[in-house]
């Protein structure tokens, strides 16, 4: 079931269990915008048929977020344009060339080119998998694009990102929200989970920028002003005590700084943000 955030916004929530993040719908006067395609040509149907149940104009354009696997294996199932930066359109010329047969997905789990839940849901989720070839998009654009729905403006602009390279946000200025995709989460490497220090308050100056009354991650609930505000403070607090590969010593420079010993969540952000240290030792 879709949730409606206005009468021209609304977003079908993320599904952990499944690997599917949100998916958002942007309603104009005469066009819709979508954001993400989904993790697979199922997830994509199921979207479909809830926007089949409201009275919105035809979905003209389908935004990838970037180029995980989760937000874009959906995209062939929308008659659409799709739309990506230049790098995302790069990063996903390789799942352009992939077939996806049992054989050769098991090359792929086993090359580390695809991660065994991903080769999981393709199997599920992807029915006549034998001649499925993801398509190519068909509008790339550099830096920023603005795409009118009639009467109802998107901004889409490629930021800096602590979870990969080549995120877009997409930002509804009338409205006041925005989708972020995955772009304020951190990244696993080298089996470690980490937020990219020297990207994280360049990543937050080019969010704040936009003037959000409310936030959509990829992978959670909509996040208001506040939530988002306290979320970026948590952050901030814990990329600050950081400042080698000492996670006691990150814990002693963050009691000192702020004056209390930090939450749950800004021990999570400690430990990814000493996990950064040690990649890049």
């Amino acid at each position: 079931m879709l949730n409606k955030l206005s009468e021209s916004i609304y977003y079908l929530s993320n599904q952990d269990d499944r690997e599917r993040p949100a998916l958002g719908l942007v309603c104009g006067e005469k066009h819709s915008l979508i954001i993400d395609a989904g993790n697979s040509t199922q997830h994509a149907k199921e979207f479909l048929l809830e926007i089949q149940n409201l009275n919105v104009p035809p979905v003209k354009y389908v935004v990838i977020t970037h180029a995980h696997w989760d937000h874009f294996l959906g995209m062939n199932e929308f008659d659409a344009s799709v739309i990506v930066n230049s790098q995302t359109n790069e990063l996903m010329k390789e799942w352009q060339s992939f077939s996806y047969d049992d054989r050769s997905l098991q090359k792929y789990v086993s090359q580390d080119l695809m991660n065994v839940k991903c080769a999981e849901i393709i199997k599920d989720d992807i029915p006549n998998r034998n001649d499925f070839k993801l398509n190519s998009p068909n509008i790339i654009f550099e830096k920023t694009i603005t795409i009118d729905l009639g009467n109802k403006v998107c901004l889409l602009e490629q930021v800096k990102s602590t979870h990969a390279d080549d995120s877009t946000i997409v930002y509804v200025p009338d409205e006041k929200v925005i989708f972020l995709g995955d772009c304020a989460y951190g990244t696993t490497t080298n089996s470690l989970f980490h937020f990219k220090q020297a990207l994280l308050l360049p990543m937050i100056e080019d969010i704040q920028k936009f003037d959000a009354k409310m936030s959509l991650l990829g992978h959670e609930s909509i996040y208001d002003s506040d939530e988002m505000n306290l979320y970026w403070q948590e952050l901030t607090a814990a990329n600050q005590a950081v400042k080698s590969k000492s996670l006691e010593d990150a814990k002693e420079n963050f009691v000192a700084e702020i004056k209390r010993e930090p939450n749950d969540n800004e021990l999570f952000f400690i430990q990814a943000f000493v996990n950064d240290q040690i990649i890049n030792s």
